[in-house]
């Protein structure tokens, strides 16, 4: 955050701040942002479940452990493949990289060590790093989810390493109940949504009703990259500001001052 920001400062009060994290991921930014003064919205856009082949899911990841370098792709990551293997007697590879400064939190509250990256808190930003320029030979291991965005393998396939992609939960859309709808209809404005998921906001788009959408529309998203940006341009929304990254303080930046424009 801004060193500007006072720390539990309420410059979110009076706002409706949507929050599309997983329940089971979400609760430290929920927090954040009920300190700055704002309402919560909980709208998560996926439940992360466990994956369906566990047996032959943990051992993949035995099996990987002679690999050079292991990638973990969120927090969520981290605690699915520790669900699975239990506690790592050493790091699980030569070299372990995390995908952003959470997931390298993560791995640290497990007691194994990660290059983060230092610019971008993204696949991007990892890919810059001198670390991961000269992989040729290497055999590295990206743990992650089926089906979520995939720019690292090929991205180190082609600096001449070898890649296995081992999904360790699921992204499932999710399972709105009505009084998750009802807080989103009686939500007062602005609404400041955060979202760092665009399988979050496709399985949104896809289950909630057309009224709700019609007027998320019309509110303010806070994306997480560029390419969230697009998409949802693609999807219809036309207030659209980009944070610095994923983090929970540059998400949160970001609306304090789409929020503080909105009131002038």
């Amino acid at each position: 955050m801004s060193s500007h920001t006072i720390p539990g400062a309420l410059e979110l009060a009076g706002a409706s701040v949507i929050i599309t994290r997983p329940a089971a991921t979400a609760a430290a930014l929920v927090r954040a942002v009920r300190r700055r003064g704002a309402s919560v919205v909980r709208l998560p856009g996926s439940r992360l479940c466990a994956i369906e082949d566990a047996d032959a899911t943990r051992a993949m990841l035995f099996a990987a452990q002679s690999a050079d370098a292991w990638i973990f792709t969120s927090p969520a990551a981290v605690d699915f493949c520790l669900a699975l293997t239990g506690p790592f007697t050493r790091a699980p590879a030569r070299q372990v990289f995390a995908v952003g400064a959470g997931t390298g939190r993560a791995l640290a509250r497990r007691g194994i060590a990660s290059i983060v990256p230092l610019g971008s808190q993204n696949s991007e930003g990892l890919l810059d790093e001198a670390a991961l320029s000269t992989p040729k030979g290497w055999t590295i291991a990206i743990i992650d989810a089926p089906g979520g965005r995939d720019l690292l393998a090929p991205g180190l396939r082609e600096r001449g390493a070898t890649v296995s992609r081992i999904g360790v939960y699921r992204r499932m859309p999710p399972q709105l109940t009505r009084r998750q709808l009802d807080a989103l209809d009686q939500a007062a404005r602005p609404w400041l949504t955060l979202l760092s998921s665009g399988a979050a906001l496709e399985h949104l788009m896809a289950v909630l009703p057309s009224g709700p959408i019609a007027r998320w529309q019309r509110e303010a998203l806070i994306v997480s990259s560029e390419r969230l940006r697009d998409l949802a341009s693609g999807h219809g929304f036309a207030d659209v500001h980009v944070a610095r990254s994923a983090l929970d303080a540059d998400l949160i930046e970001t609306a304090s001052s789409v929020l503080s424009r909105h009131r002038l």
